[in-house]
């Protein structure tokens, strides 16, 4: 069927990503390999420079954990920050999430997309990651900014926390950083090989090495692939602990009133999927998991801002495939146009560690300090 103009650029853009995620051809693969050895070169330059002290690290009197991965997304950070910090609230440790918020529309340097007890920021000013964040994390503060110690010297002193958490912070060294949990997937732990824009690693694959805690994503089931990443990790980072973890499904939203419902609400439903994250195969992994097998996914841009054509066009879909209906990610879900009218559902998702996570969580308090 056709698609409207908005729609359809959405998609063509995803085709492109797709396409470059694949093998180029041998002239593209050239100039790309040309860029990446440039990418690279800034990479060990700017690391030289914070070992002379030309750029500087500095330290904030609180302790700070940093969630972040080697690829351009699709690891998981997301729901892996909401863990700690549900983790380290039950531990009594008050804890701020710092965010940069990505694509946010920016009035100002840094802001508080919640105070723990009130949403400040709607998506369009927070990103959609942070505003999720905020959303599923009551009485945990969120702020964004781009610059992760001014923003943190900012949090301090607004919410005085005992811990600061990095959303995607593994890159960062404005702030010095406690404990470096690192995020591979297990399905693409390398993304596609080698270094932007060659490849998908924001960093090779040795920068493992400098992380406290490994956790492989995407571990929903035995697979020979897990052993091969964890082989991989220990070669670069032979002591951090490491955990499995898998996203386990919690329920559905109702995303034009807010009421969540159970599961099997959604028995038995024809469902037309879409989603605009880094792995879109992946969410559709996730609700066969759940029990909710769809007709079709629909893949849009990482972080893609819906329009009320991309949902007309949605509905058209829906209806030329006989679904009852949409159903998205919490994430894709925040991002949604008020309004609309179309029904749409959001799985509910969250974070579980698996194999490793004793000794995972024993080195992560004994390094913050906390009672075990």
């Amino acid at each position: 069927m056709g698609y409207n103009g908005p729609m359809r650029a959405a998609l063509w853009s995803e085709r492109l990503h797709r396409a470059w995620q694949r093998e180029p051809a041998p002239a593209w693969a050239g100039l790309l390999s040309v860029a990446a050895l440039g990418y690279g070169i800034l990479l060990r330059l700017r690391a030289g420079l914070y070992r002379l002290g030309v750029l500087r690290t500095r330290r904030l009197p609180c302790r700070v954990i940093s969630v972040g991965n080697l690829t351009l997304g699709g690891t998981g950070k997301t729901p892996m920050v909401e863990l700690l910090a549900r983790e380290l609230q039950a531990a009594g440790a008050p804890v701020v999430v710092l965010s940069r918020g990505y694509r946010r529309a920016r009035t100002a340097e840094i802001q508080a997309v919640s105070d723990g007890q009130r949403l400040l920021l709607g998506p369009e000013e927070a990103g959609d990651e942070p505003s999720l964040l905020a959303a599923r994390l009551p009485g945990v503060p969120v702020v964004v900014g781009a610059h992760r110690y001014r923003a943190g010297a900012w949090a301090l002193e607004r919410f005085r926390p005992a811990v600061l958490l990095l959303d995607d912070g593994f890159r960062h060294r404005t702030l010095a950083k406690d404990v470096e949990v690192l995020l591979v997937s297990a399905q693409a732990p390398w993304g596609r090989g080698g270094l932007f824009p060659r490849g998908s690693l924001r960093e090779p694959a040795r920068a493992a090495g400098r992380a406290d805690l490994l956790v492989i994503t995407h571990a929903e089931a035995p697979d020979p692939a897990i052993e091969r990443v964890r082989a991989e990790l220990r070669r670069w980072n032979p002591t951090a602990p490491c955990a499995l973890a898998r996203l386990e499904p919690e329920g559905i939203l109702e995303v034009a009133t807010g009421r969540r419902l159970p599961l099997a609400a959604l028995d038995g439903r024809r469902l037309l999927a879409f989603a605009g994250i880094a792995a879109p195969d992946s969410f559709r992994a996730t609700l066969r998991a759940a029990g909710l097998p769809v007709l079709d996914l629909l893949a849009f841009p990482d972080h893609h801002p819906y329009a009320p054509d991309d949902l007309r066009a949605l509905a058209a879909q829906a209806r030329a495939l006989g679904a009852e209906g949409p159903i998205t990610t919490e994430k894709d879900a925040v991002r949604l146009p008020r309004g609309s009218g179309l029904p749409v559902w959001a799985l509910r998702v969250r974070l579980a560690l698996g194999e490793g996570a004793g000794a995972w969580r024993d080195a992560l308090r004994a390094r913050l300090g906390l009672p075990r």
